[in-house]
Protein backbone atom coordinates (compact mmCIF):
# COMPACT_ATOMS: atom_id res chain seq x y z
CA UNK A 1 0.00 0.00 0.00
CA UNK A 2 1.44 3.10 -1.04
CA UNK A 3 1.34 6.29 2.02
CA UNK A 4 1.50 9.92 1.69
CA UNK A 5 4.19 10.42 4.21
CA UNK A 6 4.75 14.70 2.91
CA UNK A 7 2.72 15.28 6.38
CA UNK A 8 5.14 12.76 8.40
CA UNK A 9 8.67 14.65 6.50
CA UNK A 10 7.44 18.25 7.64
CA UNK A 11 6.35 16.99 11.01
CA UNK A 12 9.68 15.45 11.08
CA UNK A 13 11.61 18.44 9.79
CA UNK A 14 9.88 20.48 12.75
CA UNK A 15 11.07 18.43 15.17
CA UNK A 16 15.18 18.45 13.89
CA UNK A 17 15.26 14.86 11.99
CA UNK A 18 16.08 14.05 8.63
CA UNK A 19 15.71 10.30 7.51
CA UNK A 20 16.96 8.26 5.21
CA UNK A 21 14.76 6.21 2.36
CA UNK A 22 15.70 2.80 4.79
CA UNK A 23 14.53 4.49 8.08
CA UNK A 24 11.04 5.81 5.86
CA UNK A 25 10.27 2.31 4.86
CA UNK A 26 11.05 1.08 8.68
CA UNK A 27 8.49 2.95 10.01
CA UNK A 28 5.79 1.94 7.21
CA UNK A 29 6.72 -1.63 7.82
CA UNK A 30 5.79 -0.80 11.83
CA UNK A 31 2.88 0.87 10.84
CA UNK A 32 1.72 -2.37 8.83
CA UNK A 33 2.70 -4.72 11.78
CA UNK A 34 0.74 -2.65 14.17
CA UNK A 35 -2.44 -2.50 12.05
CA UNK A 36 -1.99 -6.22 11.70
CA UNK A 37 -1.81 -7.03 15.19
CA UNK A 38 -4.53 -4.46 16.24
CA UNK A 39 -7.13 -6.79 14.73
CA UNK A 40 -6.35 -9.62 16.99
CA UNK A 41 -5.28 -7.63 20.41
CA UNK A 42 -5.51 -4.28 21.21
CA UNK A 43 -2.74 -2.52 21.02
CA UNK A 44 -3.87 0.89 20.20
CA UNK A 45 -7.48 2.98 19.75
CA UNK A 46 -5.51 4.83 16.79
CA UNK A 47 -5.37 3.17 13.91
CA UNK A 48 -5.61 5.40 10.74
CA UNK A 49 -2.11 6.10 9.07
CA UNK A 50 -1.74 10.15 9.29
CA UNK A 51 -3.09 9.88 13.43
CA UNK A 52 -0.68 6.97 14.01
CA UNK A 53 2.02 9.49 12.48
CA UNK A 54 0.87 12.26 14.79
CA UNK A 55 -0.16 11.01 17.56
CA UNK A 56 2.64 7.94 18.12
CA UNK A 57 5.49 8.40 15.55
CA UNK A 58 6.14 12.21 15.88
CA UNK A 59 4.80 12.27 19.27
CA UNK A 60 7.63 9.73 20.28
CA UNK A 61 10.23 11.69 18.46
CA UNK A 62 9.21 15.05 20.36
CA UNK A 63 12.14 14.03 22.82
CA UNK A 64 13.84 16.41 20.43
CA UNK A 65 12.13 19.26 22.19
CA UNK A 66 13.80 18.37 25.55
CA UNK A 67 16.65 16.17 24.39
CA UNK A 68 19.60 17.56 21.74
CA UNK A 69 20.26 13.65 21.43
CA UNK A 70 20.49 10.16 22.97
CA UNK A 71 23.13 7.68 23.21
CA UNK A 72 23.92 4.93 25.75
CA UNK A 73 21.21 2.74 27.18
CA UNK A 74 17.71 2.98 27.32
CA UNK A 75 14.60 2.33 28.74
CA UNK A 76 11.28 2.09 27.92
CA UNK A 77 9.21 1.65 30.66
CA UNK A 78 5.25 0.55 29.44
CA UNK A 79 6.58 0.51 26.29
CA UNK A 80 3.05 -1.14 25.20
CA UNK A 81 2.84 -0.89 21.17
CA UNK A 82 6.17 -0.11 21.33
CA UNK A 83 5.87 3.72 22.10
CA UNK A 84 8.37 5.73 22.18
CA UNK A 85 10.87 2.91 21.75
CA UNK A 86 10.75 1.59 18.42
CA UNK A 87 10.53 4.90 17.21
CA UNK A 88 13.32 6.10 18.75
CA UNK A 89 15.36 2.92 18.06
CA UNK A 90 14.71 3.68 14.19
CA UNK A 91 16.00 6.78 14.27
CA UNK A 92 18.47 6.67 16.61
CA UNK A 93 20.27 3.10 15.65
CA UNK A 94 22.90 2.98 17.98
CA UNK A 95 21.27 3.58 20.96
CA UNK A 96 20.78 0.20 23.11
CA UNK A 97 17.18 -0.01 24.29
CA UNK A 98 15.22 -2.24 26.21
CA UNK A 99 11.76 -2.16 25.96
CA UNK A 100 9.57 -2.99 28.72
CA UNK A 101 5.86 -3.83 29.60
CA UNK A 102 3.40 -6.34 31.42
CA UNK A 103 1.89 -7.84 29.04
CA UNK A 104 3.06 -10.46 27.75
CA UNK A 105 1.29 -10.26 24.10
CA UNK A 106 2.78 -6.72 23.59
CA UNK A 107 6.52 -8.50 23.96
CA UNK A 108 5.54 -10.49 21.65
CA UNK A 109 4.19 -8.15 18.70
CA UNK A 110 7.53 -5.95 19.81
CA UNK A 111 9.70 -9.28 19.43
CA UNK A 112 8.12 -10.00 15.74
CA UNK A 113 9.01 -6.01 15.34
CA UNK A 114 12.59 -6.10 16.27
CA UNK A 115 13.16 -9.04 14.16
CA UNK A 116 11.23 -8.13 10.79
CA UNK A 117 13.49 -4.77 11.11
CA UNK A 118 16.50 -6.36 12.11
CA UNK A 119 17.71 -4.61 14.89
CA UNK A 120 20.49 -5.50 16.93
CA UNK A 121 21.15 -4.00 20.47
CA UNK A 122 17.15 -4.08 21.41
CA UNK A 123 15.29 -6.58 24.17
CA UNK A 124 12.17 -6.54 24.67
CA UNK A 125 11.29 -7.91 28.36
CA UNK A 126 7.87 -8.98 30.11
CA UNK A 127 8.17 -8.03 33.73
CA UNK A 128 6.66 -5.42 35.95
CA UNK A 129 8.80 -2.27 37.05
CA UNK A 130 8.87 -3.17 40.94
CA UNK A 131 10.04 -6.60 40.55
CA UNK A 132 12.35 -5.57 37.32
CA UNK A 133 14.13 -2.32 38.84
CA UNK A 134 15.25 -4.62 42.26
CA UNK A 135 17.62 -6.57 40.06
CA UNK A 136 20.98 -5.61 39.67
CA UNK A 137 21.20 -6.20 35.94
CA UNK A 138 18.53 -3.55 35.58
CA UNK A 139 18.59 -0.91 38.81
CA UNK A 140 20.46 2.20 38.36
CA UNK A 141 21.74 0.99 35.33
CA UNK A 142 20.12 3.18 31.90
CA UNK A 143 21.28 6.35 30.92
CA UNK A 144 17.80 7.35 29.81
CA UNK A 145 14.44 5.95 31.06
CA UNK A 146 11.26 7.07 29.37
CA UNK A 147 7.64 6.35 29.56
CA UNK A 148 4.60 7.50 27.57
CA UNK A 149 2.08 5.62 30.76
CA UNK A 150 -0.83 7.54 32.12
CA UNK A 151 0.30 7.99 35.97
CA UNK A 152 0.99 11.49 37.70
CA UNK A 153 4.37 12.50 37.84
CA UNK A 154 5.21 10.70 41.31
CA UNK A 155 4.00 7.62 40.85
CA UNK A 156 6.05 7.16 37.26
CA UNK A 157 9.06 8.77 38.95
CA UNK A 158 8.28 6.26 41.71
CA UNK A 159 8.55 3.09 38.97
CA UNK A 160 11.46 4.96 36.86
CA UNK A 161 13.64 6.66 39.29
CA UNK A 162 15.26 3.10 40.15
CA UNK A 163 16.53 2.65 36.85
CA UNK A 164 18.08 5.45 36.00
CA UNK A 165 22.08 5.59 36.82
CA UNK A 166 23.21 8.33 38.62
CA UNK A 167 23.68 11.34 36.10
CA UNK A 168 21.29 9.65 33.54
CA UNK A 169 17.59 11.31 33.32
CA UNK A 170 14.17 9.89 33.35
CA UNK A 171 11.69 11.97 30.64
CA UNK A 172 7.64 11.44 31.28
CA UNK A 173 5.30 12.42 28.45
CA UNK A 174 2.38 14.16 29.99
CA UNK A 175 -0.34 15.88 28.41
CA UNK A 176 -1.70 19.34 28.87
CA UNK A 177 -0.91 21.41 32.14
CA UNK A 178 1.04 20.06 34.48
CA UNK A 179 2.62 22.77 37.28
CA UNK A 180 -0.03 21.44 39.86
CA UNK A 181 1.07 17.63 39.46
CA UNK A 182 5.03 18.81 39.35
CA UNK A 183 4.19 21.09 42.58
CA UNK A 184 2.54 17.56 44.15
CA UNK A 185 5.80 15.62 42.87
CA UNK A 186 8.56 17.10 43.74
CA UNK A 187 8.91 15.58 47.17
CA UNK A 188 8.56 11.74 45.70
CA UNK A 189 10.65 13.11 42.87
CA UNK A 190 13.73 14.24 45.83
CA UNK A 191 13.21 11.81 47.98
CA UNK A 192 13.91 8.93 44.90
CA UNK A 193 16.96 10.62 43.85
CA UNK A 194 15.92 13.01 41.56
CA UNK A 195 15.66 16.57 40.61
CA UNK A 196 13.51 18.16 37.61
CA UNK A 197 15.81 20.04 35.64
CA UNK A 198 13.83 21.28 32.17
CA UNK A 199 9.89 20.95 31.16
CA UNK A 200 9.21 21.69 27.83
CA UNK A 201 5.58 22.37 26.53
CA UNK A 202 4.71 22.30 23.03
CA UNK A 203 2.11 21.27 20.14
CA UNK A 204 2.17 18.70 18.32
CA UNK A 205 3.52 19.05 14.46
CA UNK A 206 0.27 19.13 12.07
CA UNK A 207 -2.08 18.18 15.11
CA UNK A 208 -3.57 20.23 18.06
CA UNK A 209 -2.36 17.88 20.32
CA UNK A 210 -0.97 19.35 23.82
CA UNK A 211 2.19 17.37 25.37
CA UNK A 212 4.53 18.47 27.92
CA UNK A 213 7.76 16.65 28.29
CA UNK A 214 9.29 16.31 31.83
CA UNK A 215 13.53 15.64 31.98
CA UNK A 216 14.09 14.42 35.84
CA UNK A 217 17.94 14.25 36.40
CA UNK A 218 18.68 11.09 39.01
CA UNK A 219 21.16 13.05 40.98
CA UNK A 220 21.81 10.30 43.54
CA UNK A 221 21.13 6.44 44.40
CA UNK A 222 17.52 5.86 44.79
CA UNK A 223 16.91 4.25 48.70
CA UNK A 224 16.39 0.31 48.35
CA UNK A 225 13.25 0.61 49.80
CA UNK A 226 11.44 1.73 46.64
CA UNK A 227 9.76 1.14 44.50
CA UNK A 228 7.31 -0.08 47.01
CA UNK A 229 5.22 -3.20 46.05
CA UNK A 230 3.14 -3.07 43.40
CA UNK A 231 -0.25 -0.98 43.02
CA UNK A 232 1.36 1.21 46.64
CA UNK A 233 2.53 3.69 44.00
CA UNK A 234 -0.25 4.41 42.40
CA UNK A 235 -2.57 4.34 45.10
CA UNK A 236 -0.28 5.79 47.26
CA UNK A 237 1.69 8.74 45.43
CA UNK A 238 4.79 9.74 47.26
CA UNK A 239 4.27 13.40 49.38
CA UNK A 240 5.08 15.51 51.93
CA UNK A 241 3.06 14.76 55.07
Amino acid sequence: MEYDISKFTEGLNCLGYQLSEHQYQSFLTYYDMLIEWNKRMNLTTITEYQEVVSKHFLDSLSISNICSGLEGKLLDLGTGAGFPGIPLKIVYPDLKITLMDSLNKRIRFLQEVIDRLEFKNIEAIHGRAEEMSRQKKYRESYDHVVSRAVANISTLSEYCLPFVREGGDFIAYKSGQIEEELNEGKFGIRLLGGKIERVEQFTLPNSDFSRSLVMIRKTKKTPKTYPRKAGTPSKNPLKEK
